[in-house]
């Protein structure tokens, strides 16, 4: 990209950003720690991610095919919120497995949106492996209904991540700095993710609450940036596979 093209999508996406990152820093200032649960710390919590279902509804919004990657990141925000609150009160045991739940479909509405194409197997079978070993290792800690919920996800977010590294061709005219958002916003959610499997069912992380937390903003700030360009994306698959 052109060093002008750079500073014209700052200018544009910029202002737009802003909102997320005043949330995020009011976030860690009231929270630097583990918060109460509480209605306060679960509006504060969910503030970031208000901001960015906004910046996603500011880049465009409607039912036509065009905007198909943006109903589906939306979508993901959305169940991404609801399990937000939900984890909140986490120690309810019936409160983890639905926002469980809440997270799956959104990995599912992610990867929905990164699409099938092209394939890239080798980045599959890497993701595959990682997921593999994931559970290997959280196996001997797992009781109850997480022995099955457990393995589920894990698939689901490897999946994601594995789609949203696939739409990264480096050595292809068609990758965009967008596309690279994306993608770096799916690697940090499965390094969220597996902060809190590890530090909830096996060993304590240090300083994991700033570290789940830190990964988990960046993830769906990341997610969030790739519908930038997407509604060109679009246009350019309908018109290749249309």
């Amino acid at each position: 990209m052109a060093k002008s093209e750079l500073l014209n999508v700052l200018k544009s996406v910029g202002p737009k950003m802003v909102p997320f990152f005043k949330t995020v820093s009011i976030f860690f200032v009231l929270f630097g720690s583990e918060g109460p649960s509480s209605i306060f710390f679960c509006i504060v919590k969910i503030l970031p991610i208000i901001s960015l279902v906004a910046f996603v509804l500011l880049h465009g919004m409607s039912l036509n095919e065009y905007f198909r990657y943006s109903r589906r990141i939306l979508i993901g925000l959305i169940f991404s919120m609801i399990g937000d609150v939900l984890l909140v009160w986490k120690h309810s045991f019936i409160n983890f497995e639905l926002g469980l739940l809440s997270f799956a479909i959104a990995q599912i509405s992610y990867a929905r949106a990164f699409g099938w194409r092209p394939w890239n197997i080798s980045a599959g079978i890497a993701f595959l492996a990682f997921g593999t070993s994931v559970y290997l290792y959280l196996r001997m800690y797992l009781t109850g209904m997480m022995v099955y919920l457990a393995p589920f996800y894990i698939t689901l977010i490897c999946t994601m991540a594995w789609r949203a590294v696939a739409r990264v061709q480096f050595f292809d005219d068609l990758w965009t700095w967008t596309k690279l958002c994306g993608c770096a916003g799916a690697v940090c959610f499965l390094a969220s993710d597996l902060l809190i499997a590890v530090n909830s069912f096996a060993t304590p992380v240090p300083f994991s609450h700033p570290l789940i937390m830190v990964t988990y903003y960046a993830a769906q700030f990341g997610i969030s940036l790739s519908v930038v360009d997407s509604q060109v994306d679009e246009l350019i698959r309908i018109q290749k596979h249309g």
